[in-house]
């Protein structure tokens, strides 16, 4: 199982994933919100991006910790291309998205009142992992050609799996299993290229 907290496995990981890993460090992101506890979550730590793929890093920051956090922020990375800061509430907590670009990548932080475990992106990206590793490189192409023709991840996920309602919401229901009763699971489903 890979420690999505140690960003040391992107340095071993595809050529994107190692891009990632420098780009992360020449920004030196990690070090500065190192209080916030950041993550890199989505599509690129899954090895299922593609050429517009971003780079989402998940912050836990606490309300009292949010100026804080949009002045680091600000003071850092305002000067670059594409910069946007905004505070809202997502899932009934206190949110921060912030976006820019810098070198290949678009950089989204993500910074919300609740422990990294918590936040949806990284449960999504869990529970997509174990889908993953339960299909294999089939599962891996499905996704790939579905985010190809716009679709986000966690729909082209519920697409596949063939799961009914929200998306988001529907996925999180598949939190608890492992990969044998995943891959118990896709044995019952269409081949994911055949839906693709």
């Amino acid at each position: 199982m890979t420690n999505w907290k140690d960003l040391h496995y992107l340095q071993t990981g595809s050529t994107r994933q190692q891009m990632a890993y420098d780009t992360l460090q020449n920004l030196g992101i990690l070090n500065r919100l190192r209080d916030f506890n950041p993550v890199l979550a989505g599509t690129i730590p899954l090895g299922i991006d593609i050429a517009s793929s971003d780079l989402d890093l998940l912050c836990a920051v606490a309300s009292a910790d949010i100026s804080h956090f949009t002045d680091l922020l600000r003071a850092h990375y305002a000067h670059l291309p594409d910069f946007a800061l905004a505070q809202k509430t997502i899932n009934l907590r206190s949110s921060v998205v912030c976006r820019f670009r810098y070198q290949d990548f678009v950089v989204e932080i993500f910074g919300q009142d609740c422990p990294i475990e918590a936040q949806h992106a990284f449960r999504h990206m869990v529970v997509e992992d174990r889908v993953l590793q339960a299909g294999g490189d089939m599962w891996r192409t499905a996704v790939r050609q579905l985010k190809e023709k716009g679709l986000k991840t966690e729909p082209a996920f519920a697409i596949l799996l063939q799961l009914r309602g929200n998306a988001y919401e529907a996925l999180l229901e598949l939190e608890g299993k492992s990969v044998a009763e995943l891959r118990a699971l896709l044995a019952n489903l269409p081949a994911p290229l055949n839906v693709v």
